[in-house]
C-alpha cells in the first residue's frame, strides 16, 4: 500500500476528539482575574472552532490581542490539559482508523504543543499532529497527508474537508447543530464519535471494492 492509496482520516481536536470546554473555561476565568477584564467564560465555550484571536476579540481591543493570545496560551496547560475528557468514542475511533491499516491524523485550530499535551494526557495516539489551520486551510495538511476523509464538528471543518477534496465526516458535538452542518455540505453526520467505527469500516469495504 502507497501513501497515496493508504487510508488516512484526519480528525479535529475541540468538540471532536475531547471536550474542551472545561479547560478552556478555566483558562478564560484565569486570564480574567489575571488582566482584570471581563470574560464571559460561558459564551466564549459555546462557540468553539474559530481561532483563539477572534474570541479575544470579543473582549479585548484589538491592539491587545496578540499579547492576551500569547498569555492564554502560555496559561493553557496550568488550567486546561487536567480537566479536559475526551469525547466518548474518540479513543476508538482513532483506533478504528489503525486496525483498517490506516493512519490517523489530528489537524485542528489548536496551538499544536497545547494540542499535543491533549492527547498525550488522554493517551490518544494519532500518526501526526498539525496545529494552527483553521477552516479552508485545514485543507493544505489534508492535502499533505492525502486523506481522504475529515472528521470534525464544526462548518469551518466541513470547509475544510471540501477543499481538501475529503469526505467531510461530521459530528454535531460541538456548536453546530446537525441540519447547519448538512446545509453547510457534510457528507456524513454521524451522532457521536461512537458512531464512526462502523461507518469508517463500511467506508474503507466499498473503497476497497471499487475498481
Amino acid at each position: 500500500m502507497t501513501p497515496e492509496t493508504q487510508l488516512t482520516v484526519g480528525f479535529d481536536l475541540d468538540m471532536t476528539l475531547i471536550d474542551s470546554r472545561p479547560g478552556i473555561r478555566a483558562t478564560f476565568h484565569a486570564l480574567s482575574a489575571e488582566t482584570g477584564t471581563f470574560i464571559d467564560a460561558e459564551e466564549a465555550v459555546s462557540r468553539l472552532g474559530p481561532p483563539l484571536d477572534q474570541e479575544l476579540a470579543y473582549w479585548f481591543p484589538q491592539e491587545r490581542i496578540p499579547a492576551m493570545a500569547d498569555r492564554f496560551r502560555e496559561i493553557y496547560p496550568t488550567h486546561a490539559i487536567e480537566p479536559t475528557p475526551a469525547m466518548p468514542g474518540a479513543r476508538e475511533a482513532v483506533e478504528a482508523v489503525r486496525a483498517l491499516g490506516g493512519r490517523a491524523i489530528v489537524v485542528t485550530a489548536k496551538y499544536e504543543p497545547n494540542a499535543r499535551l491533549h492527547l498525550d494526557h488522554l493517551g490518544i495516539k494519532p500518526d501526526a499532529v498539525i496545529g494552527w489551520l483553521w477552516a479552508e486551510a485545514k485543507a493544505v495538511a489534508l492535502r499533505e497527508y492525502n486523506a481522504q476523509v475529515y472528521v470534525g464538528d464544526h462548518v469551518g471543518d466541513v470547509r475544510g474537508a471540501r477543499v481538501a477534496g475529503a469526505l467531510s465526516v461530521t459530528v454535531p458535538t460541538g456548536p453546530c447543530p446537525e441540519p447547519e452542518l448538512r446545509e453547510a455540505g457534510a457528507d456524513v453526520v454521524l451522532a457521536d464519535l461512537t458512531e464512526l467505527p462502523a461507518w469508517l469500516a463500511e467506508y474503507a469495504r466499498t473503497r476497497t471494492a471499487r475498481p
